[in-house]
């Protein structure tokens, strides 16, 4: 089963995924996408880690996700904590010119993307983990003055669409309070 939860930054997706994820219950795996580059994000990563459980397990990455679901059968409920920390990563390992980048780059970013979100979609339907997904709804804010930040609300766009048509179930978040948008309560 797949749950994505959806909404604007502090609309609480964090904390009602980790709510869902309780919930559902049995042995739960953590999946943290965030990287430190600097210290304010180091700083939010040790809040994060500070608010799970310390029963969970989490596993931190941000390539080949699905992996984490093959290695750890043990694992009943997964929460990947955030698509778009996820795709920034893929995006930023992919180095290149982002000021000015060519069609390839482009190309290749959203080749990438679109990759490691069906494989991790395809191994949680395989084996019928709980899977829920937090991301960012990037396309309701102004337009991004760069054209790192253009290609990427493109990007998680799409990659949000398509977890979404995948999803047994959608939440958005606004204002801390969860609105069903798809499918029956898991």
């Amino acid at each position: 089963m797949i749950e994505l939860i959806t909404g604007g930054v502090r609309s609480g997706k964090s904390g009602f995924a980790q709510g869902e994820a309780t919930r559902l219950g049995g042995r739960i795996g953590y999946i943290a996408t965030a990287q430190a580059f600097d210290e304010e994000m180091r700083a939010r990563i040790q809040k994060h880690r500070q608010d799970r459980p310390a029963a969970w397990r989490t596993f931190e990455g941000h390539r080949d996700l699905a992996e984490f679901l093959y290695r750890n059968p043990d694992i009943d409920t997964w929460l990947l904590d955030c698509v778009t920390l996820w795709i920034t990563g893929l995006m930023f390992d992919l180095g290149g010119e982002w000021m000015q980048p060519s069609s390839e780059l482009v190309e290749g970013a959203e080749q990438l993307v679109t990759a490691q979100v069906q494989a991790l979609l395809q191994v949680a339907e395989k084996t019928g983990k709980h899977l829920i997904l937090v991301t960012n709804e990037v396309g309701m804010g102004l337009v991004p003055e760069s054209a790192f930040g253009r290609i990427f609300r493109d990007i998680a766009g799409r990659a949000n669409q398509r977890i979404a048509a995948r999803a047994d179930t959608v939440y958005f978040m606004v204002s801390g309070l969860p609105m069903q948008i798809k499918g029956a309560r898991l």
